[in-house]
């Protein structure tokens, strides 16, 4: 499960109130995640057994309280303070879910892509913009947070998705994502800080070997041996990032920055969706209208003949069905359909509705990717019951377990081909 580690004074601000450990340590296990470890940054340092700093360090570290918090891995909702917040103020009926809706600008922003070149290493790219933002330091940290939470879970260590994040007043549209070789690719990257303009293999090999960029390390062999590299440029052939490595310079996003242009590059395009709805749905309630974005249109080109085209991002919303008597057996109630649809607010399924005396329809919003089939719709409105409100009941039946006739037949094929001298290596 992934862990967010947050800031419990500003967590509680976000809550609009404050909690005892144990208090909130419940309301996590009522929510379905789990209050791991309370702790603080020097308290860390003390513990580690590989990272040994001197005492003037030590001391110099903060002792505020963080809470590491478990989270499912498929809530990507849940992997920021924005997130996690606003679902309990939802389950806690302190807040209605948001309705997320597109603005409609003058002039939309395109992104091109040249399928000819980028088909060979990542062929896909998403795009969207979140527009007059204002961040503080706290919301600044938490979206540079998000996206390396992102990267580490479901874009499977940027093979699948890379993120890239701008300032879209220091560079100009149409923009342009390509894949061209390593020596014509030239520009000042994010990392090291103040460094001078590198082609894009010099630079890979840099990260290879300089320790003050070992956290790039292990995402060089994504495209090092590809005679194209994927690049993501304006209108001036400005380079704003090389992915999945690293953004450039001068497109970088400060405290300062109030429209934010998010492009994410991708070998998996469902992923590259999700990932892109999570950013924006995030952060969206800093815009100056909250929960707004402008769409991006994405064309696809080869040798100047458009062969796809769509608008990012989804935001997609949907229906999802679950008889009422399947969500009670399986939870081991007997709530009501009309008890269903009020449960489904706090969990954000709602508006829901009866679509026949058995047949609840919940409305799946853009922020939980999660829900695939009706035991998803049952495991949250359990959920929004309450797990402590479930009666033990002593099963009506009594049985006992045994290995099916196939699994026992497959052991013991098993274990006498490893005693012929057979090394097994795949399952």
């Amino acid at each position: 499960m992934p862990t967010v580690a947050l800031k419990r004074d500003e967590l509680f601000h976000h809550l609009q109130r404050t909690y005892t450990d144990f208090e909130f340590d419940e309301l996590c296990f009522e929510f379905g995640v789990e209050l791991d470890e309370v702790t603080s940054e020097r308290e860390e340092a003390l513990k580690s057994a590989t990272v040994k700093l001197s005492k003037e360090k030590i001391a110099s570290l903060s002792e505020e309280v963080i809470y590491k918090i478990d989270v499912p891995a498929n809530r990507y909702d849940l992997l920021c303070m924005e997130g996690l917040t606003r679902a309990l103020l939802i389950f806690l009926e302190k807040l209605d879910a948001p309705t997320y809706a597109f603005t409609e600008p003058e002039h939309k922003e395109t992104c091109t892509v040249l399928i000819d070149h980028t088909s060979t290493i990542r062929p896909f790219v998403v795009c969207a913009i979140l527009r007059d933002v204002t961040f503080t330091q706290e919301s600044y940290t938490s979206f540079l947070d998000l996206q390396d939470q992102l990267h580490r879970n479901l874009c499977r260590q940027r093979s699948l998705v890379a993120i890239g994040t701008h300032d879209l007043d220091s560079v100009c549209g149409p923009f342009t994502y390509d894949a061209r070789p390593p020596s014509a690719i030239n520009f000042v990257p994010l990392k090291p800080e103040g460094a001078p303009s590198y082609n894009a293999a010099d630079l890979l090999q840099l990260y290879e070997t300089d320790a003050e960029c070992k956290s790039l390390k292990p995402y060089v062999p994504l495209i090092k041996d590809s005679p194209l590299y994927p690049v993501v440029l304006d209108a001036n052939d400005t380079v704003m990032s090389l992915p999945p490595i690293i953004n450039g310079d001068r497109s970088k996003i400060t405290l300062d920055t109030k429209h934010v242009f998010i492009e994410c590059t991708a070998t998996d395009l469902t992923k590259a969706n999700i990932v892109l709805d999570t950013m924006v749905t995030m952060f969206s309630q800093y815009c100056a209208s909250p929960y707004t974005v402008e769409p991006v249109d994405v064309i696809y080109k080869n040798a100047d003949v458009i062969t796809n085209s769509y608008t990012t991002p989804a935001l997609s919303t949907r229906k999802e069905t679950a008889k009422v008597d399947f969500v009670n057996s399986l939870i081991g109630i007997e709530l009501e359909p009309h008890q269903m649809l009020t449960l489904c607010n706090k969990i954000q399924l709602g508006p829901a509705s009866l679509l026949d005396a058995n047949t609840l329809q919940v409305t799946v919003p853009p922020t939980r990717s999660d829900i695939l089939h009706p035991v998803d719709i049952a495991e949250d409105i359990a959920i929004a019951y309450g797990y402590n409100n479930i009666v033990k009941r002593v099963p009506q039946t009594c049985t006992v377990g045994k290995e099916q006739p196939l699994n026992l037949l497959t052991d013991l094929l098993r274990d006498e081909i490893g005693r012929a001298g057979y090394t097994e290596v795949l399952t």
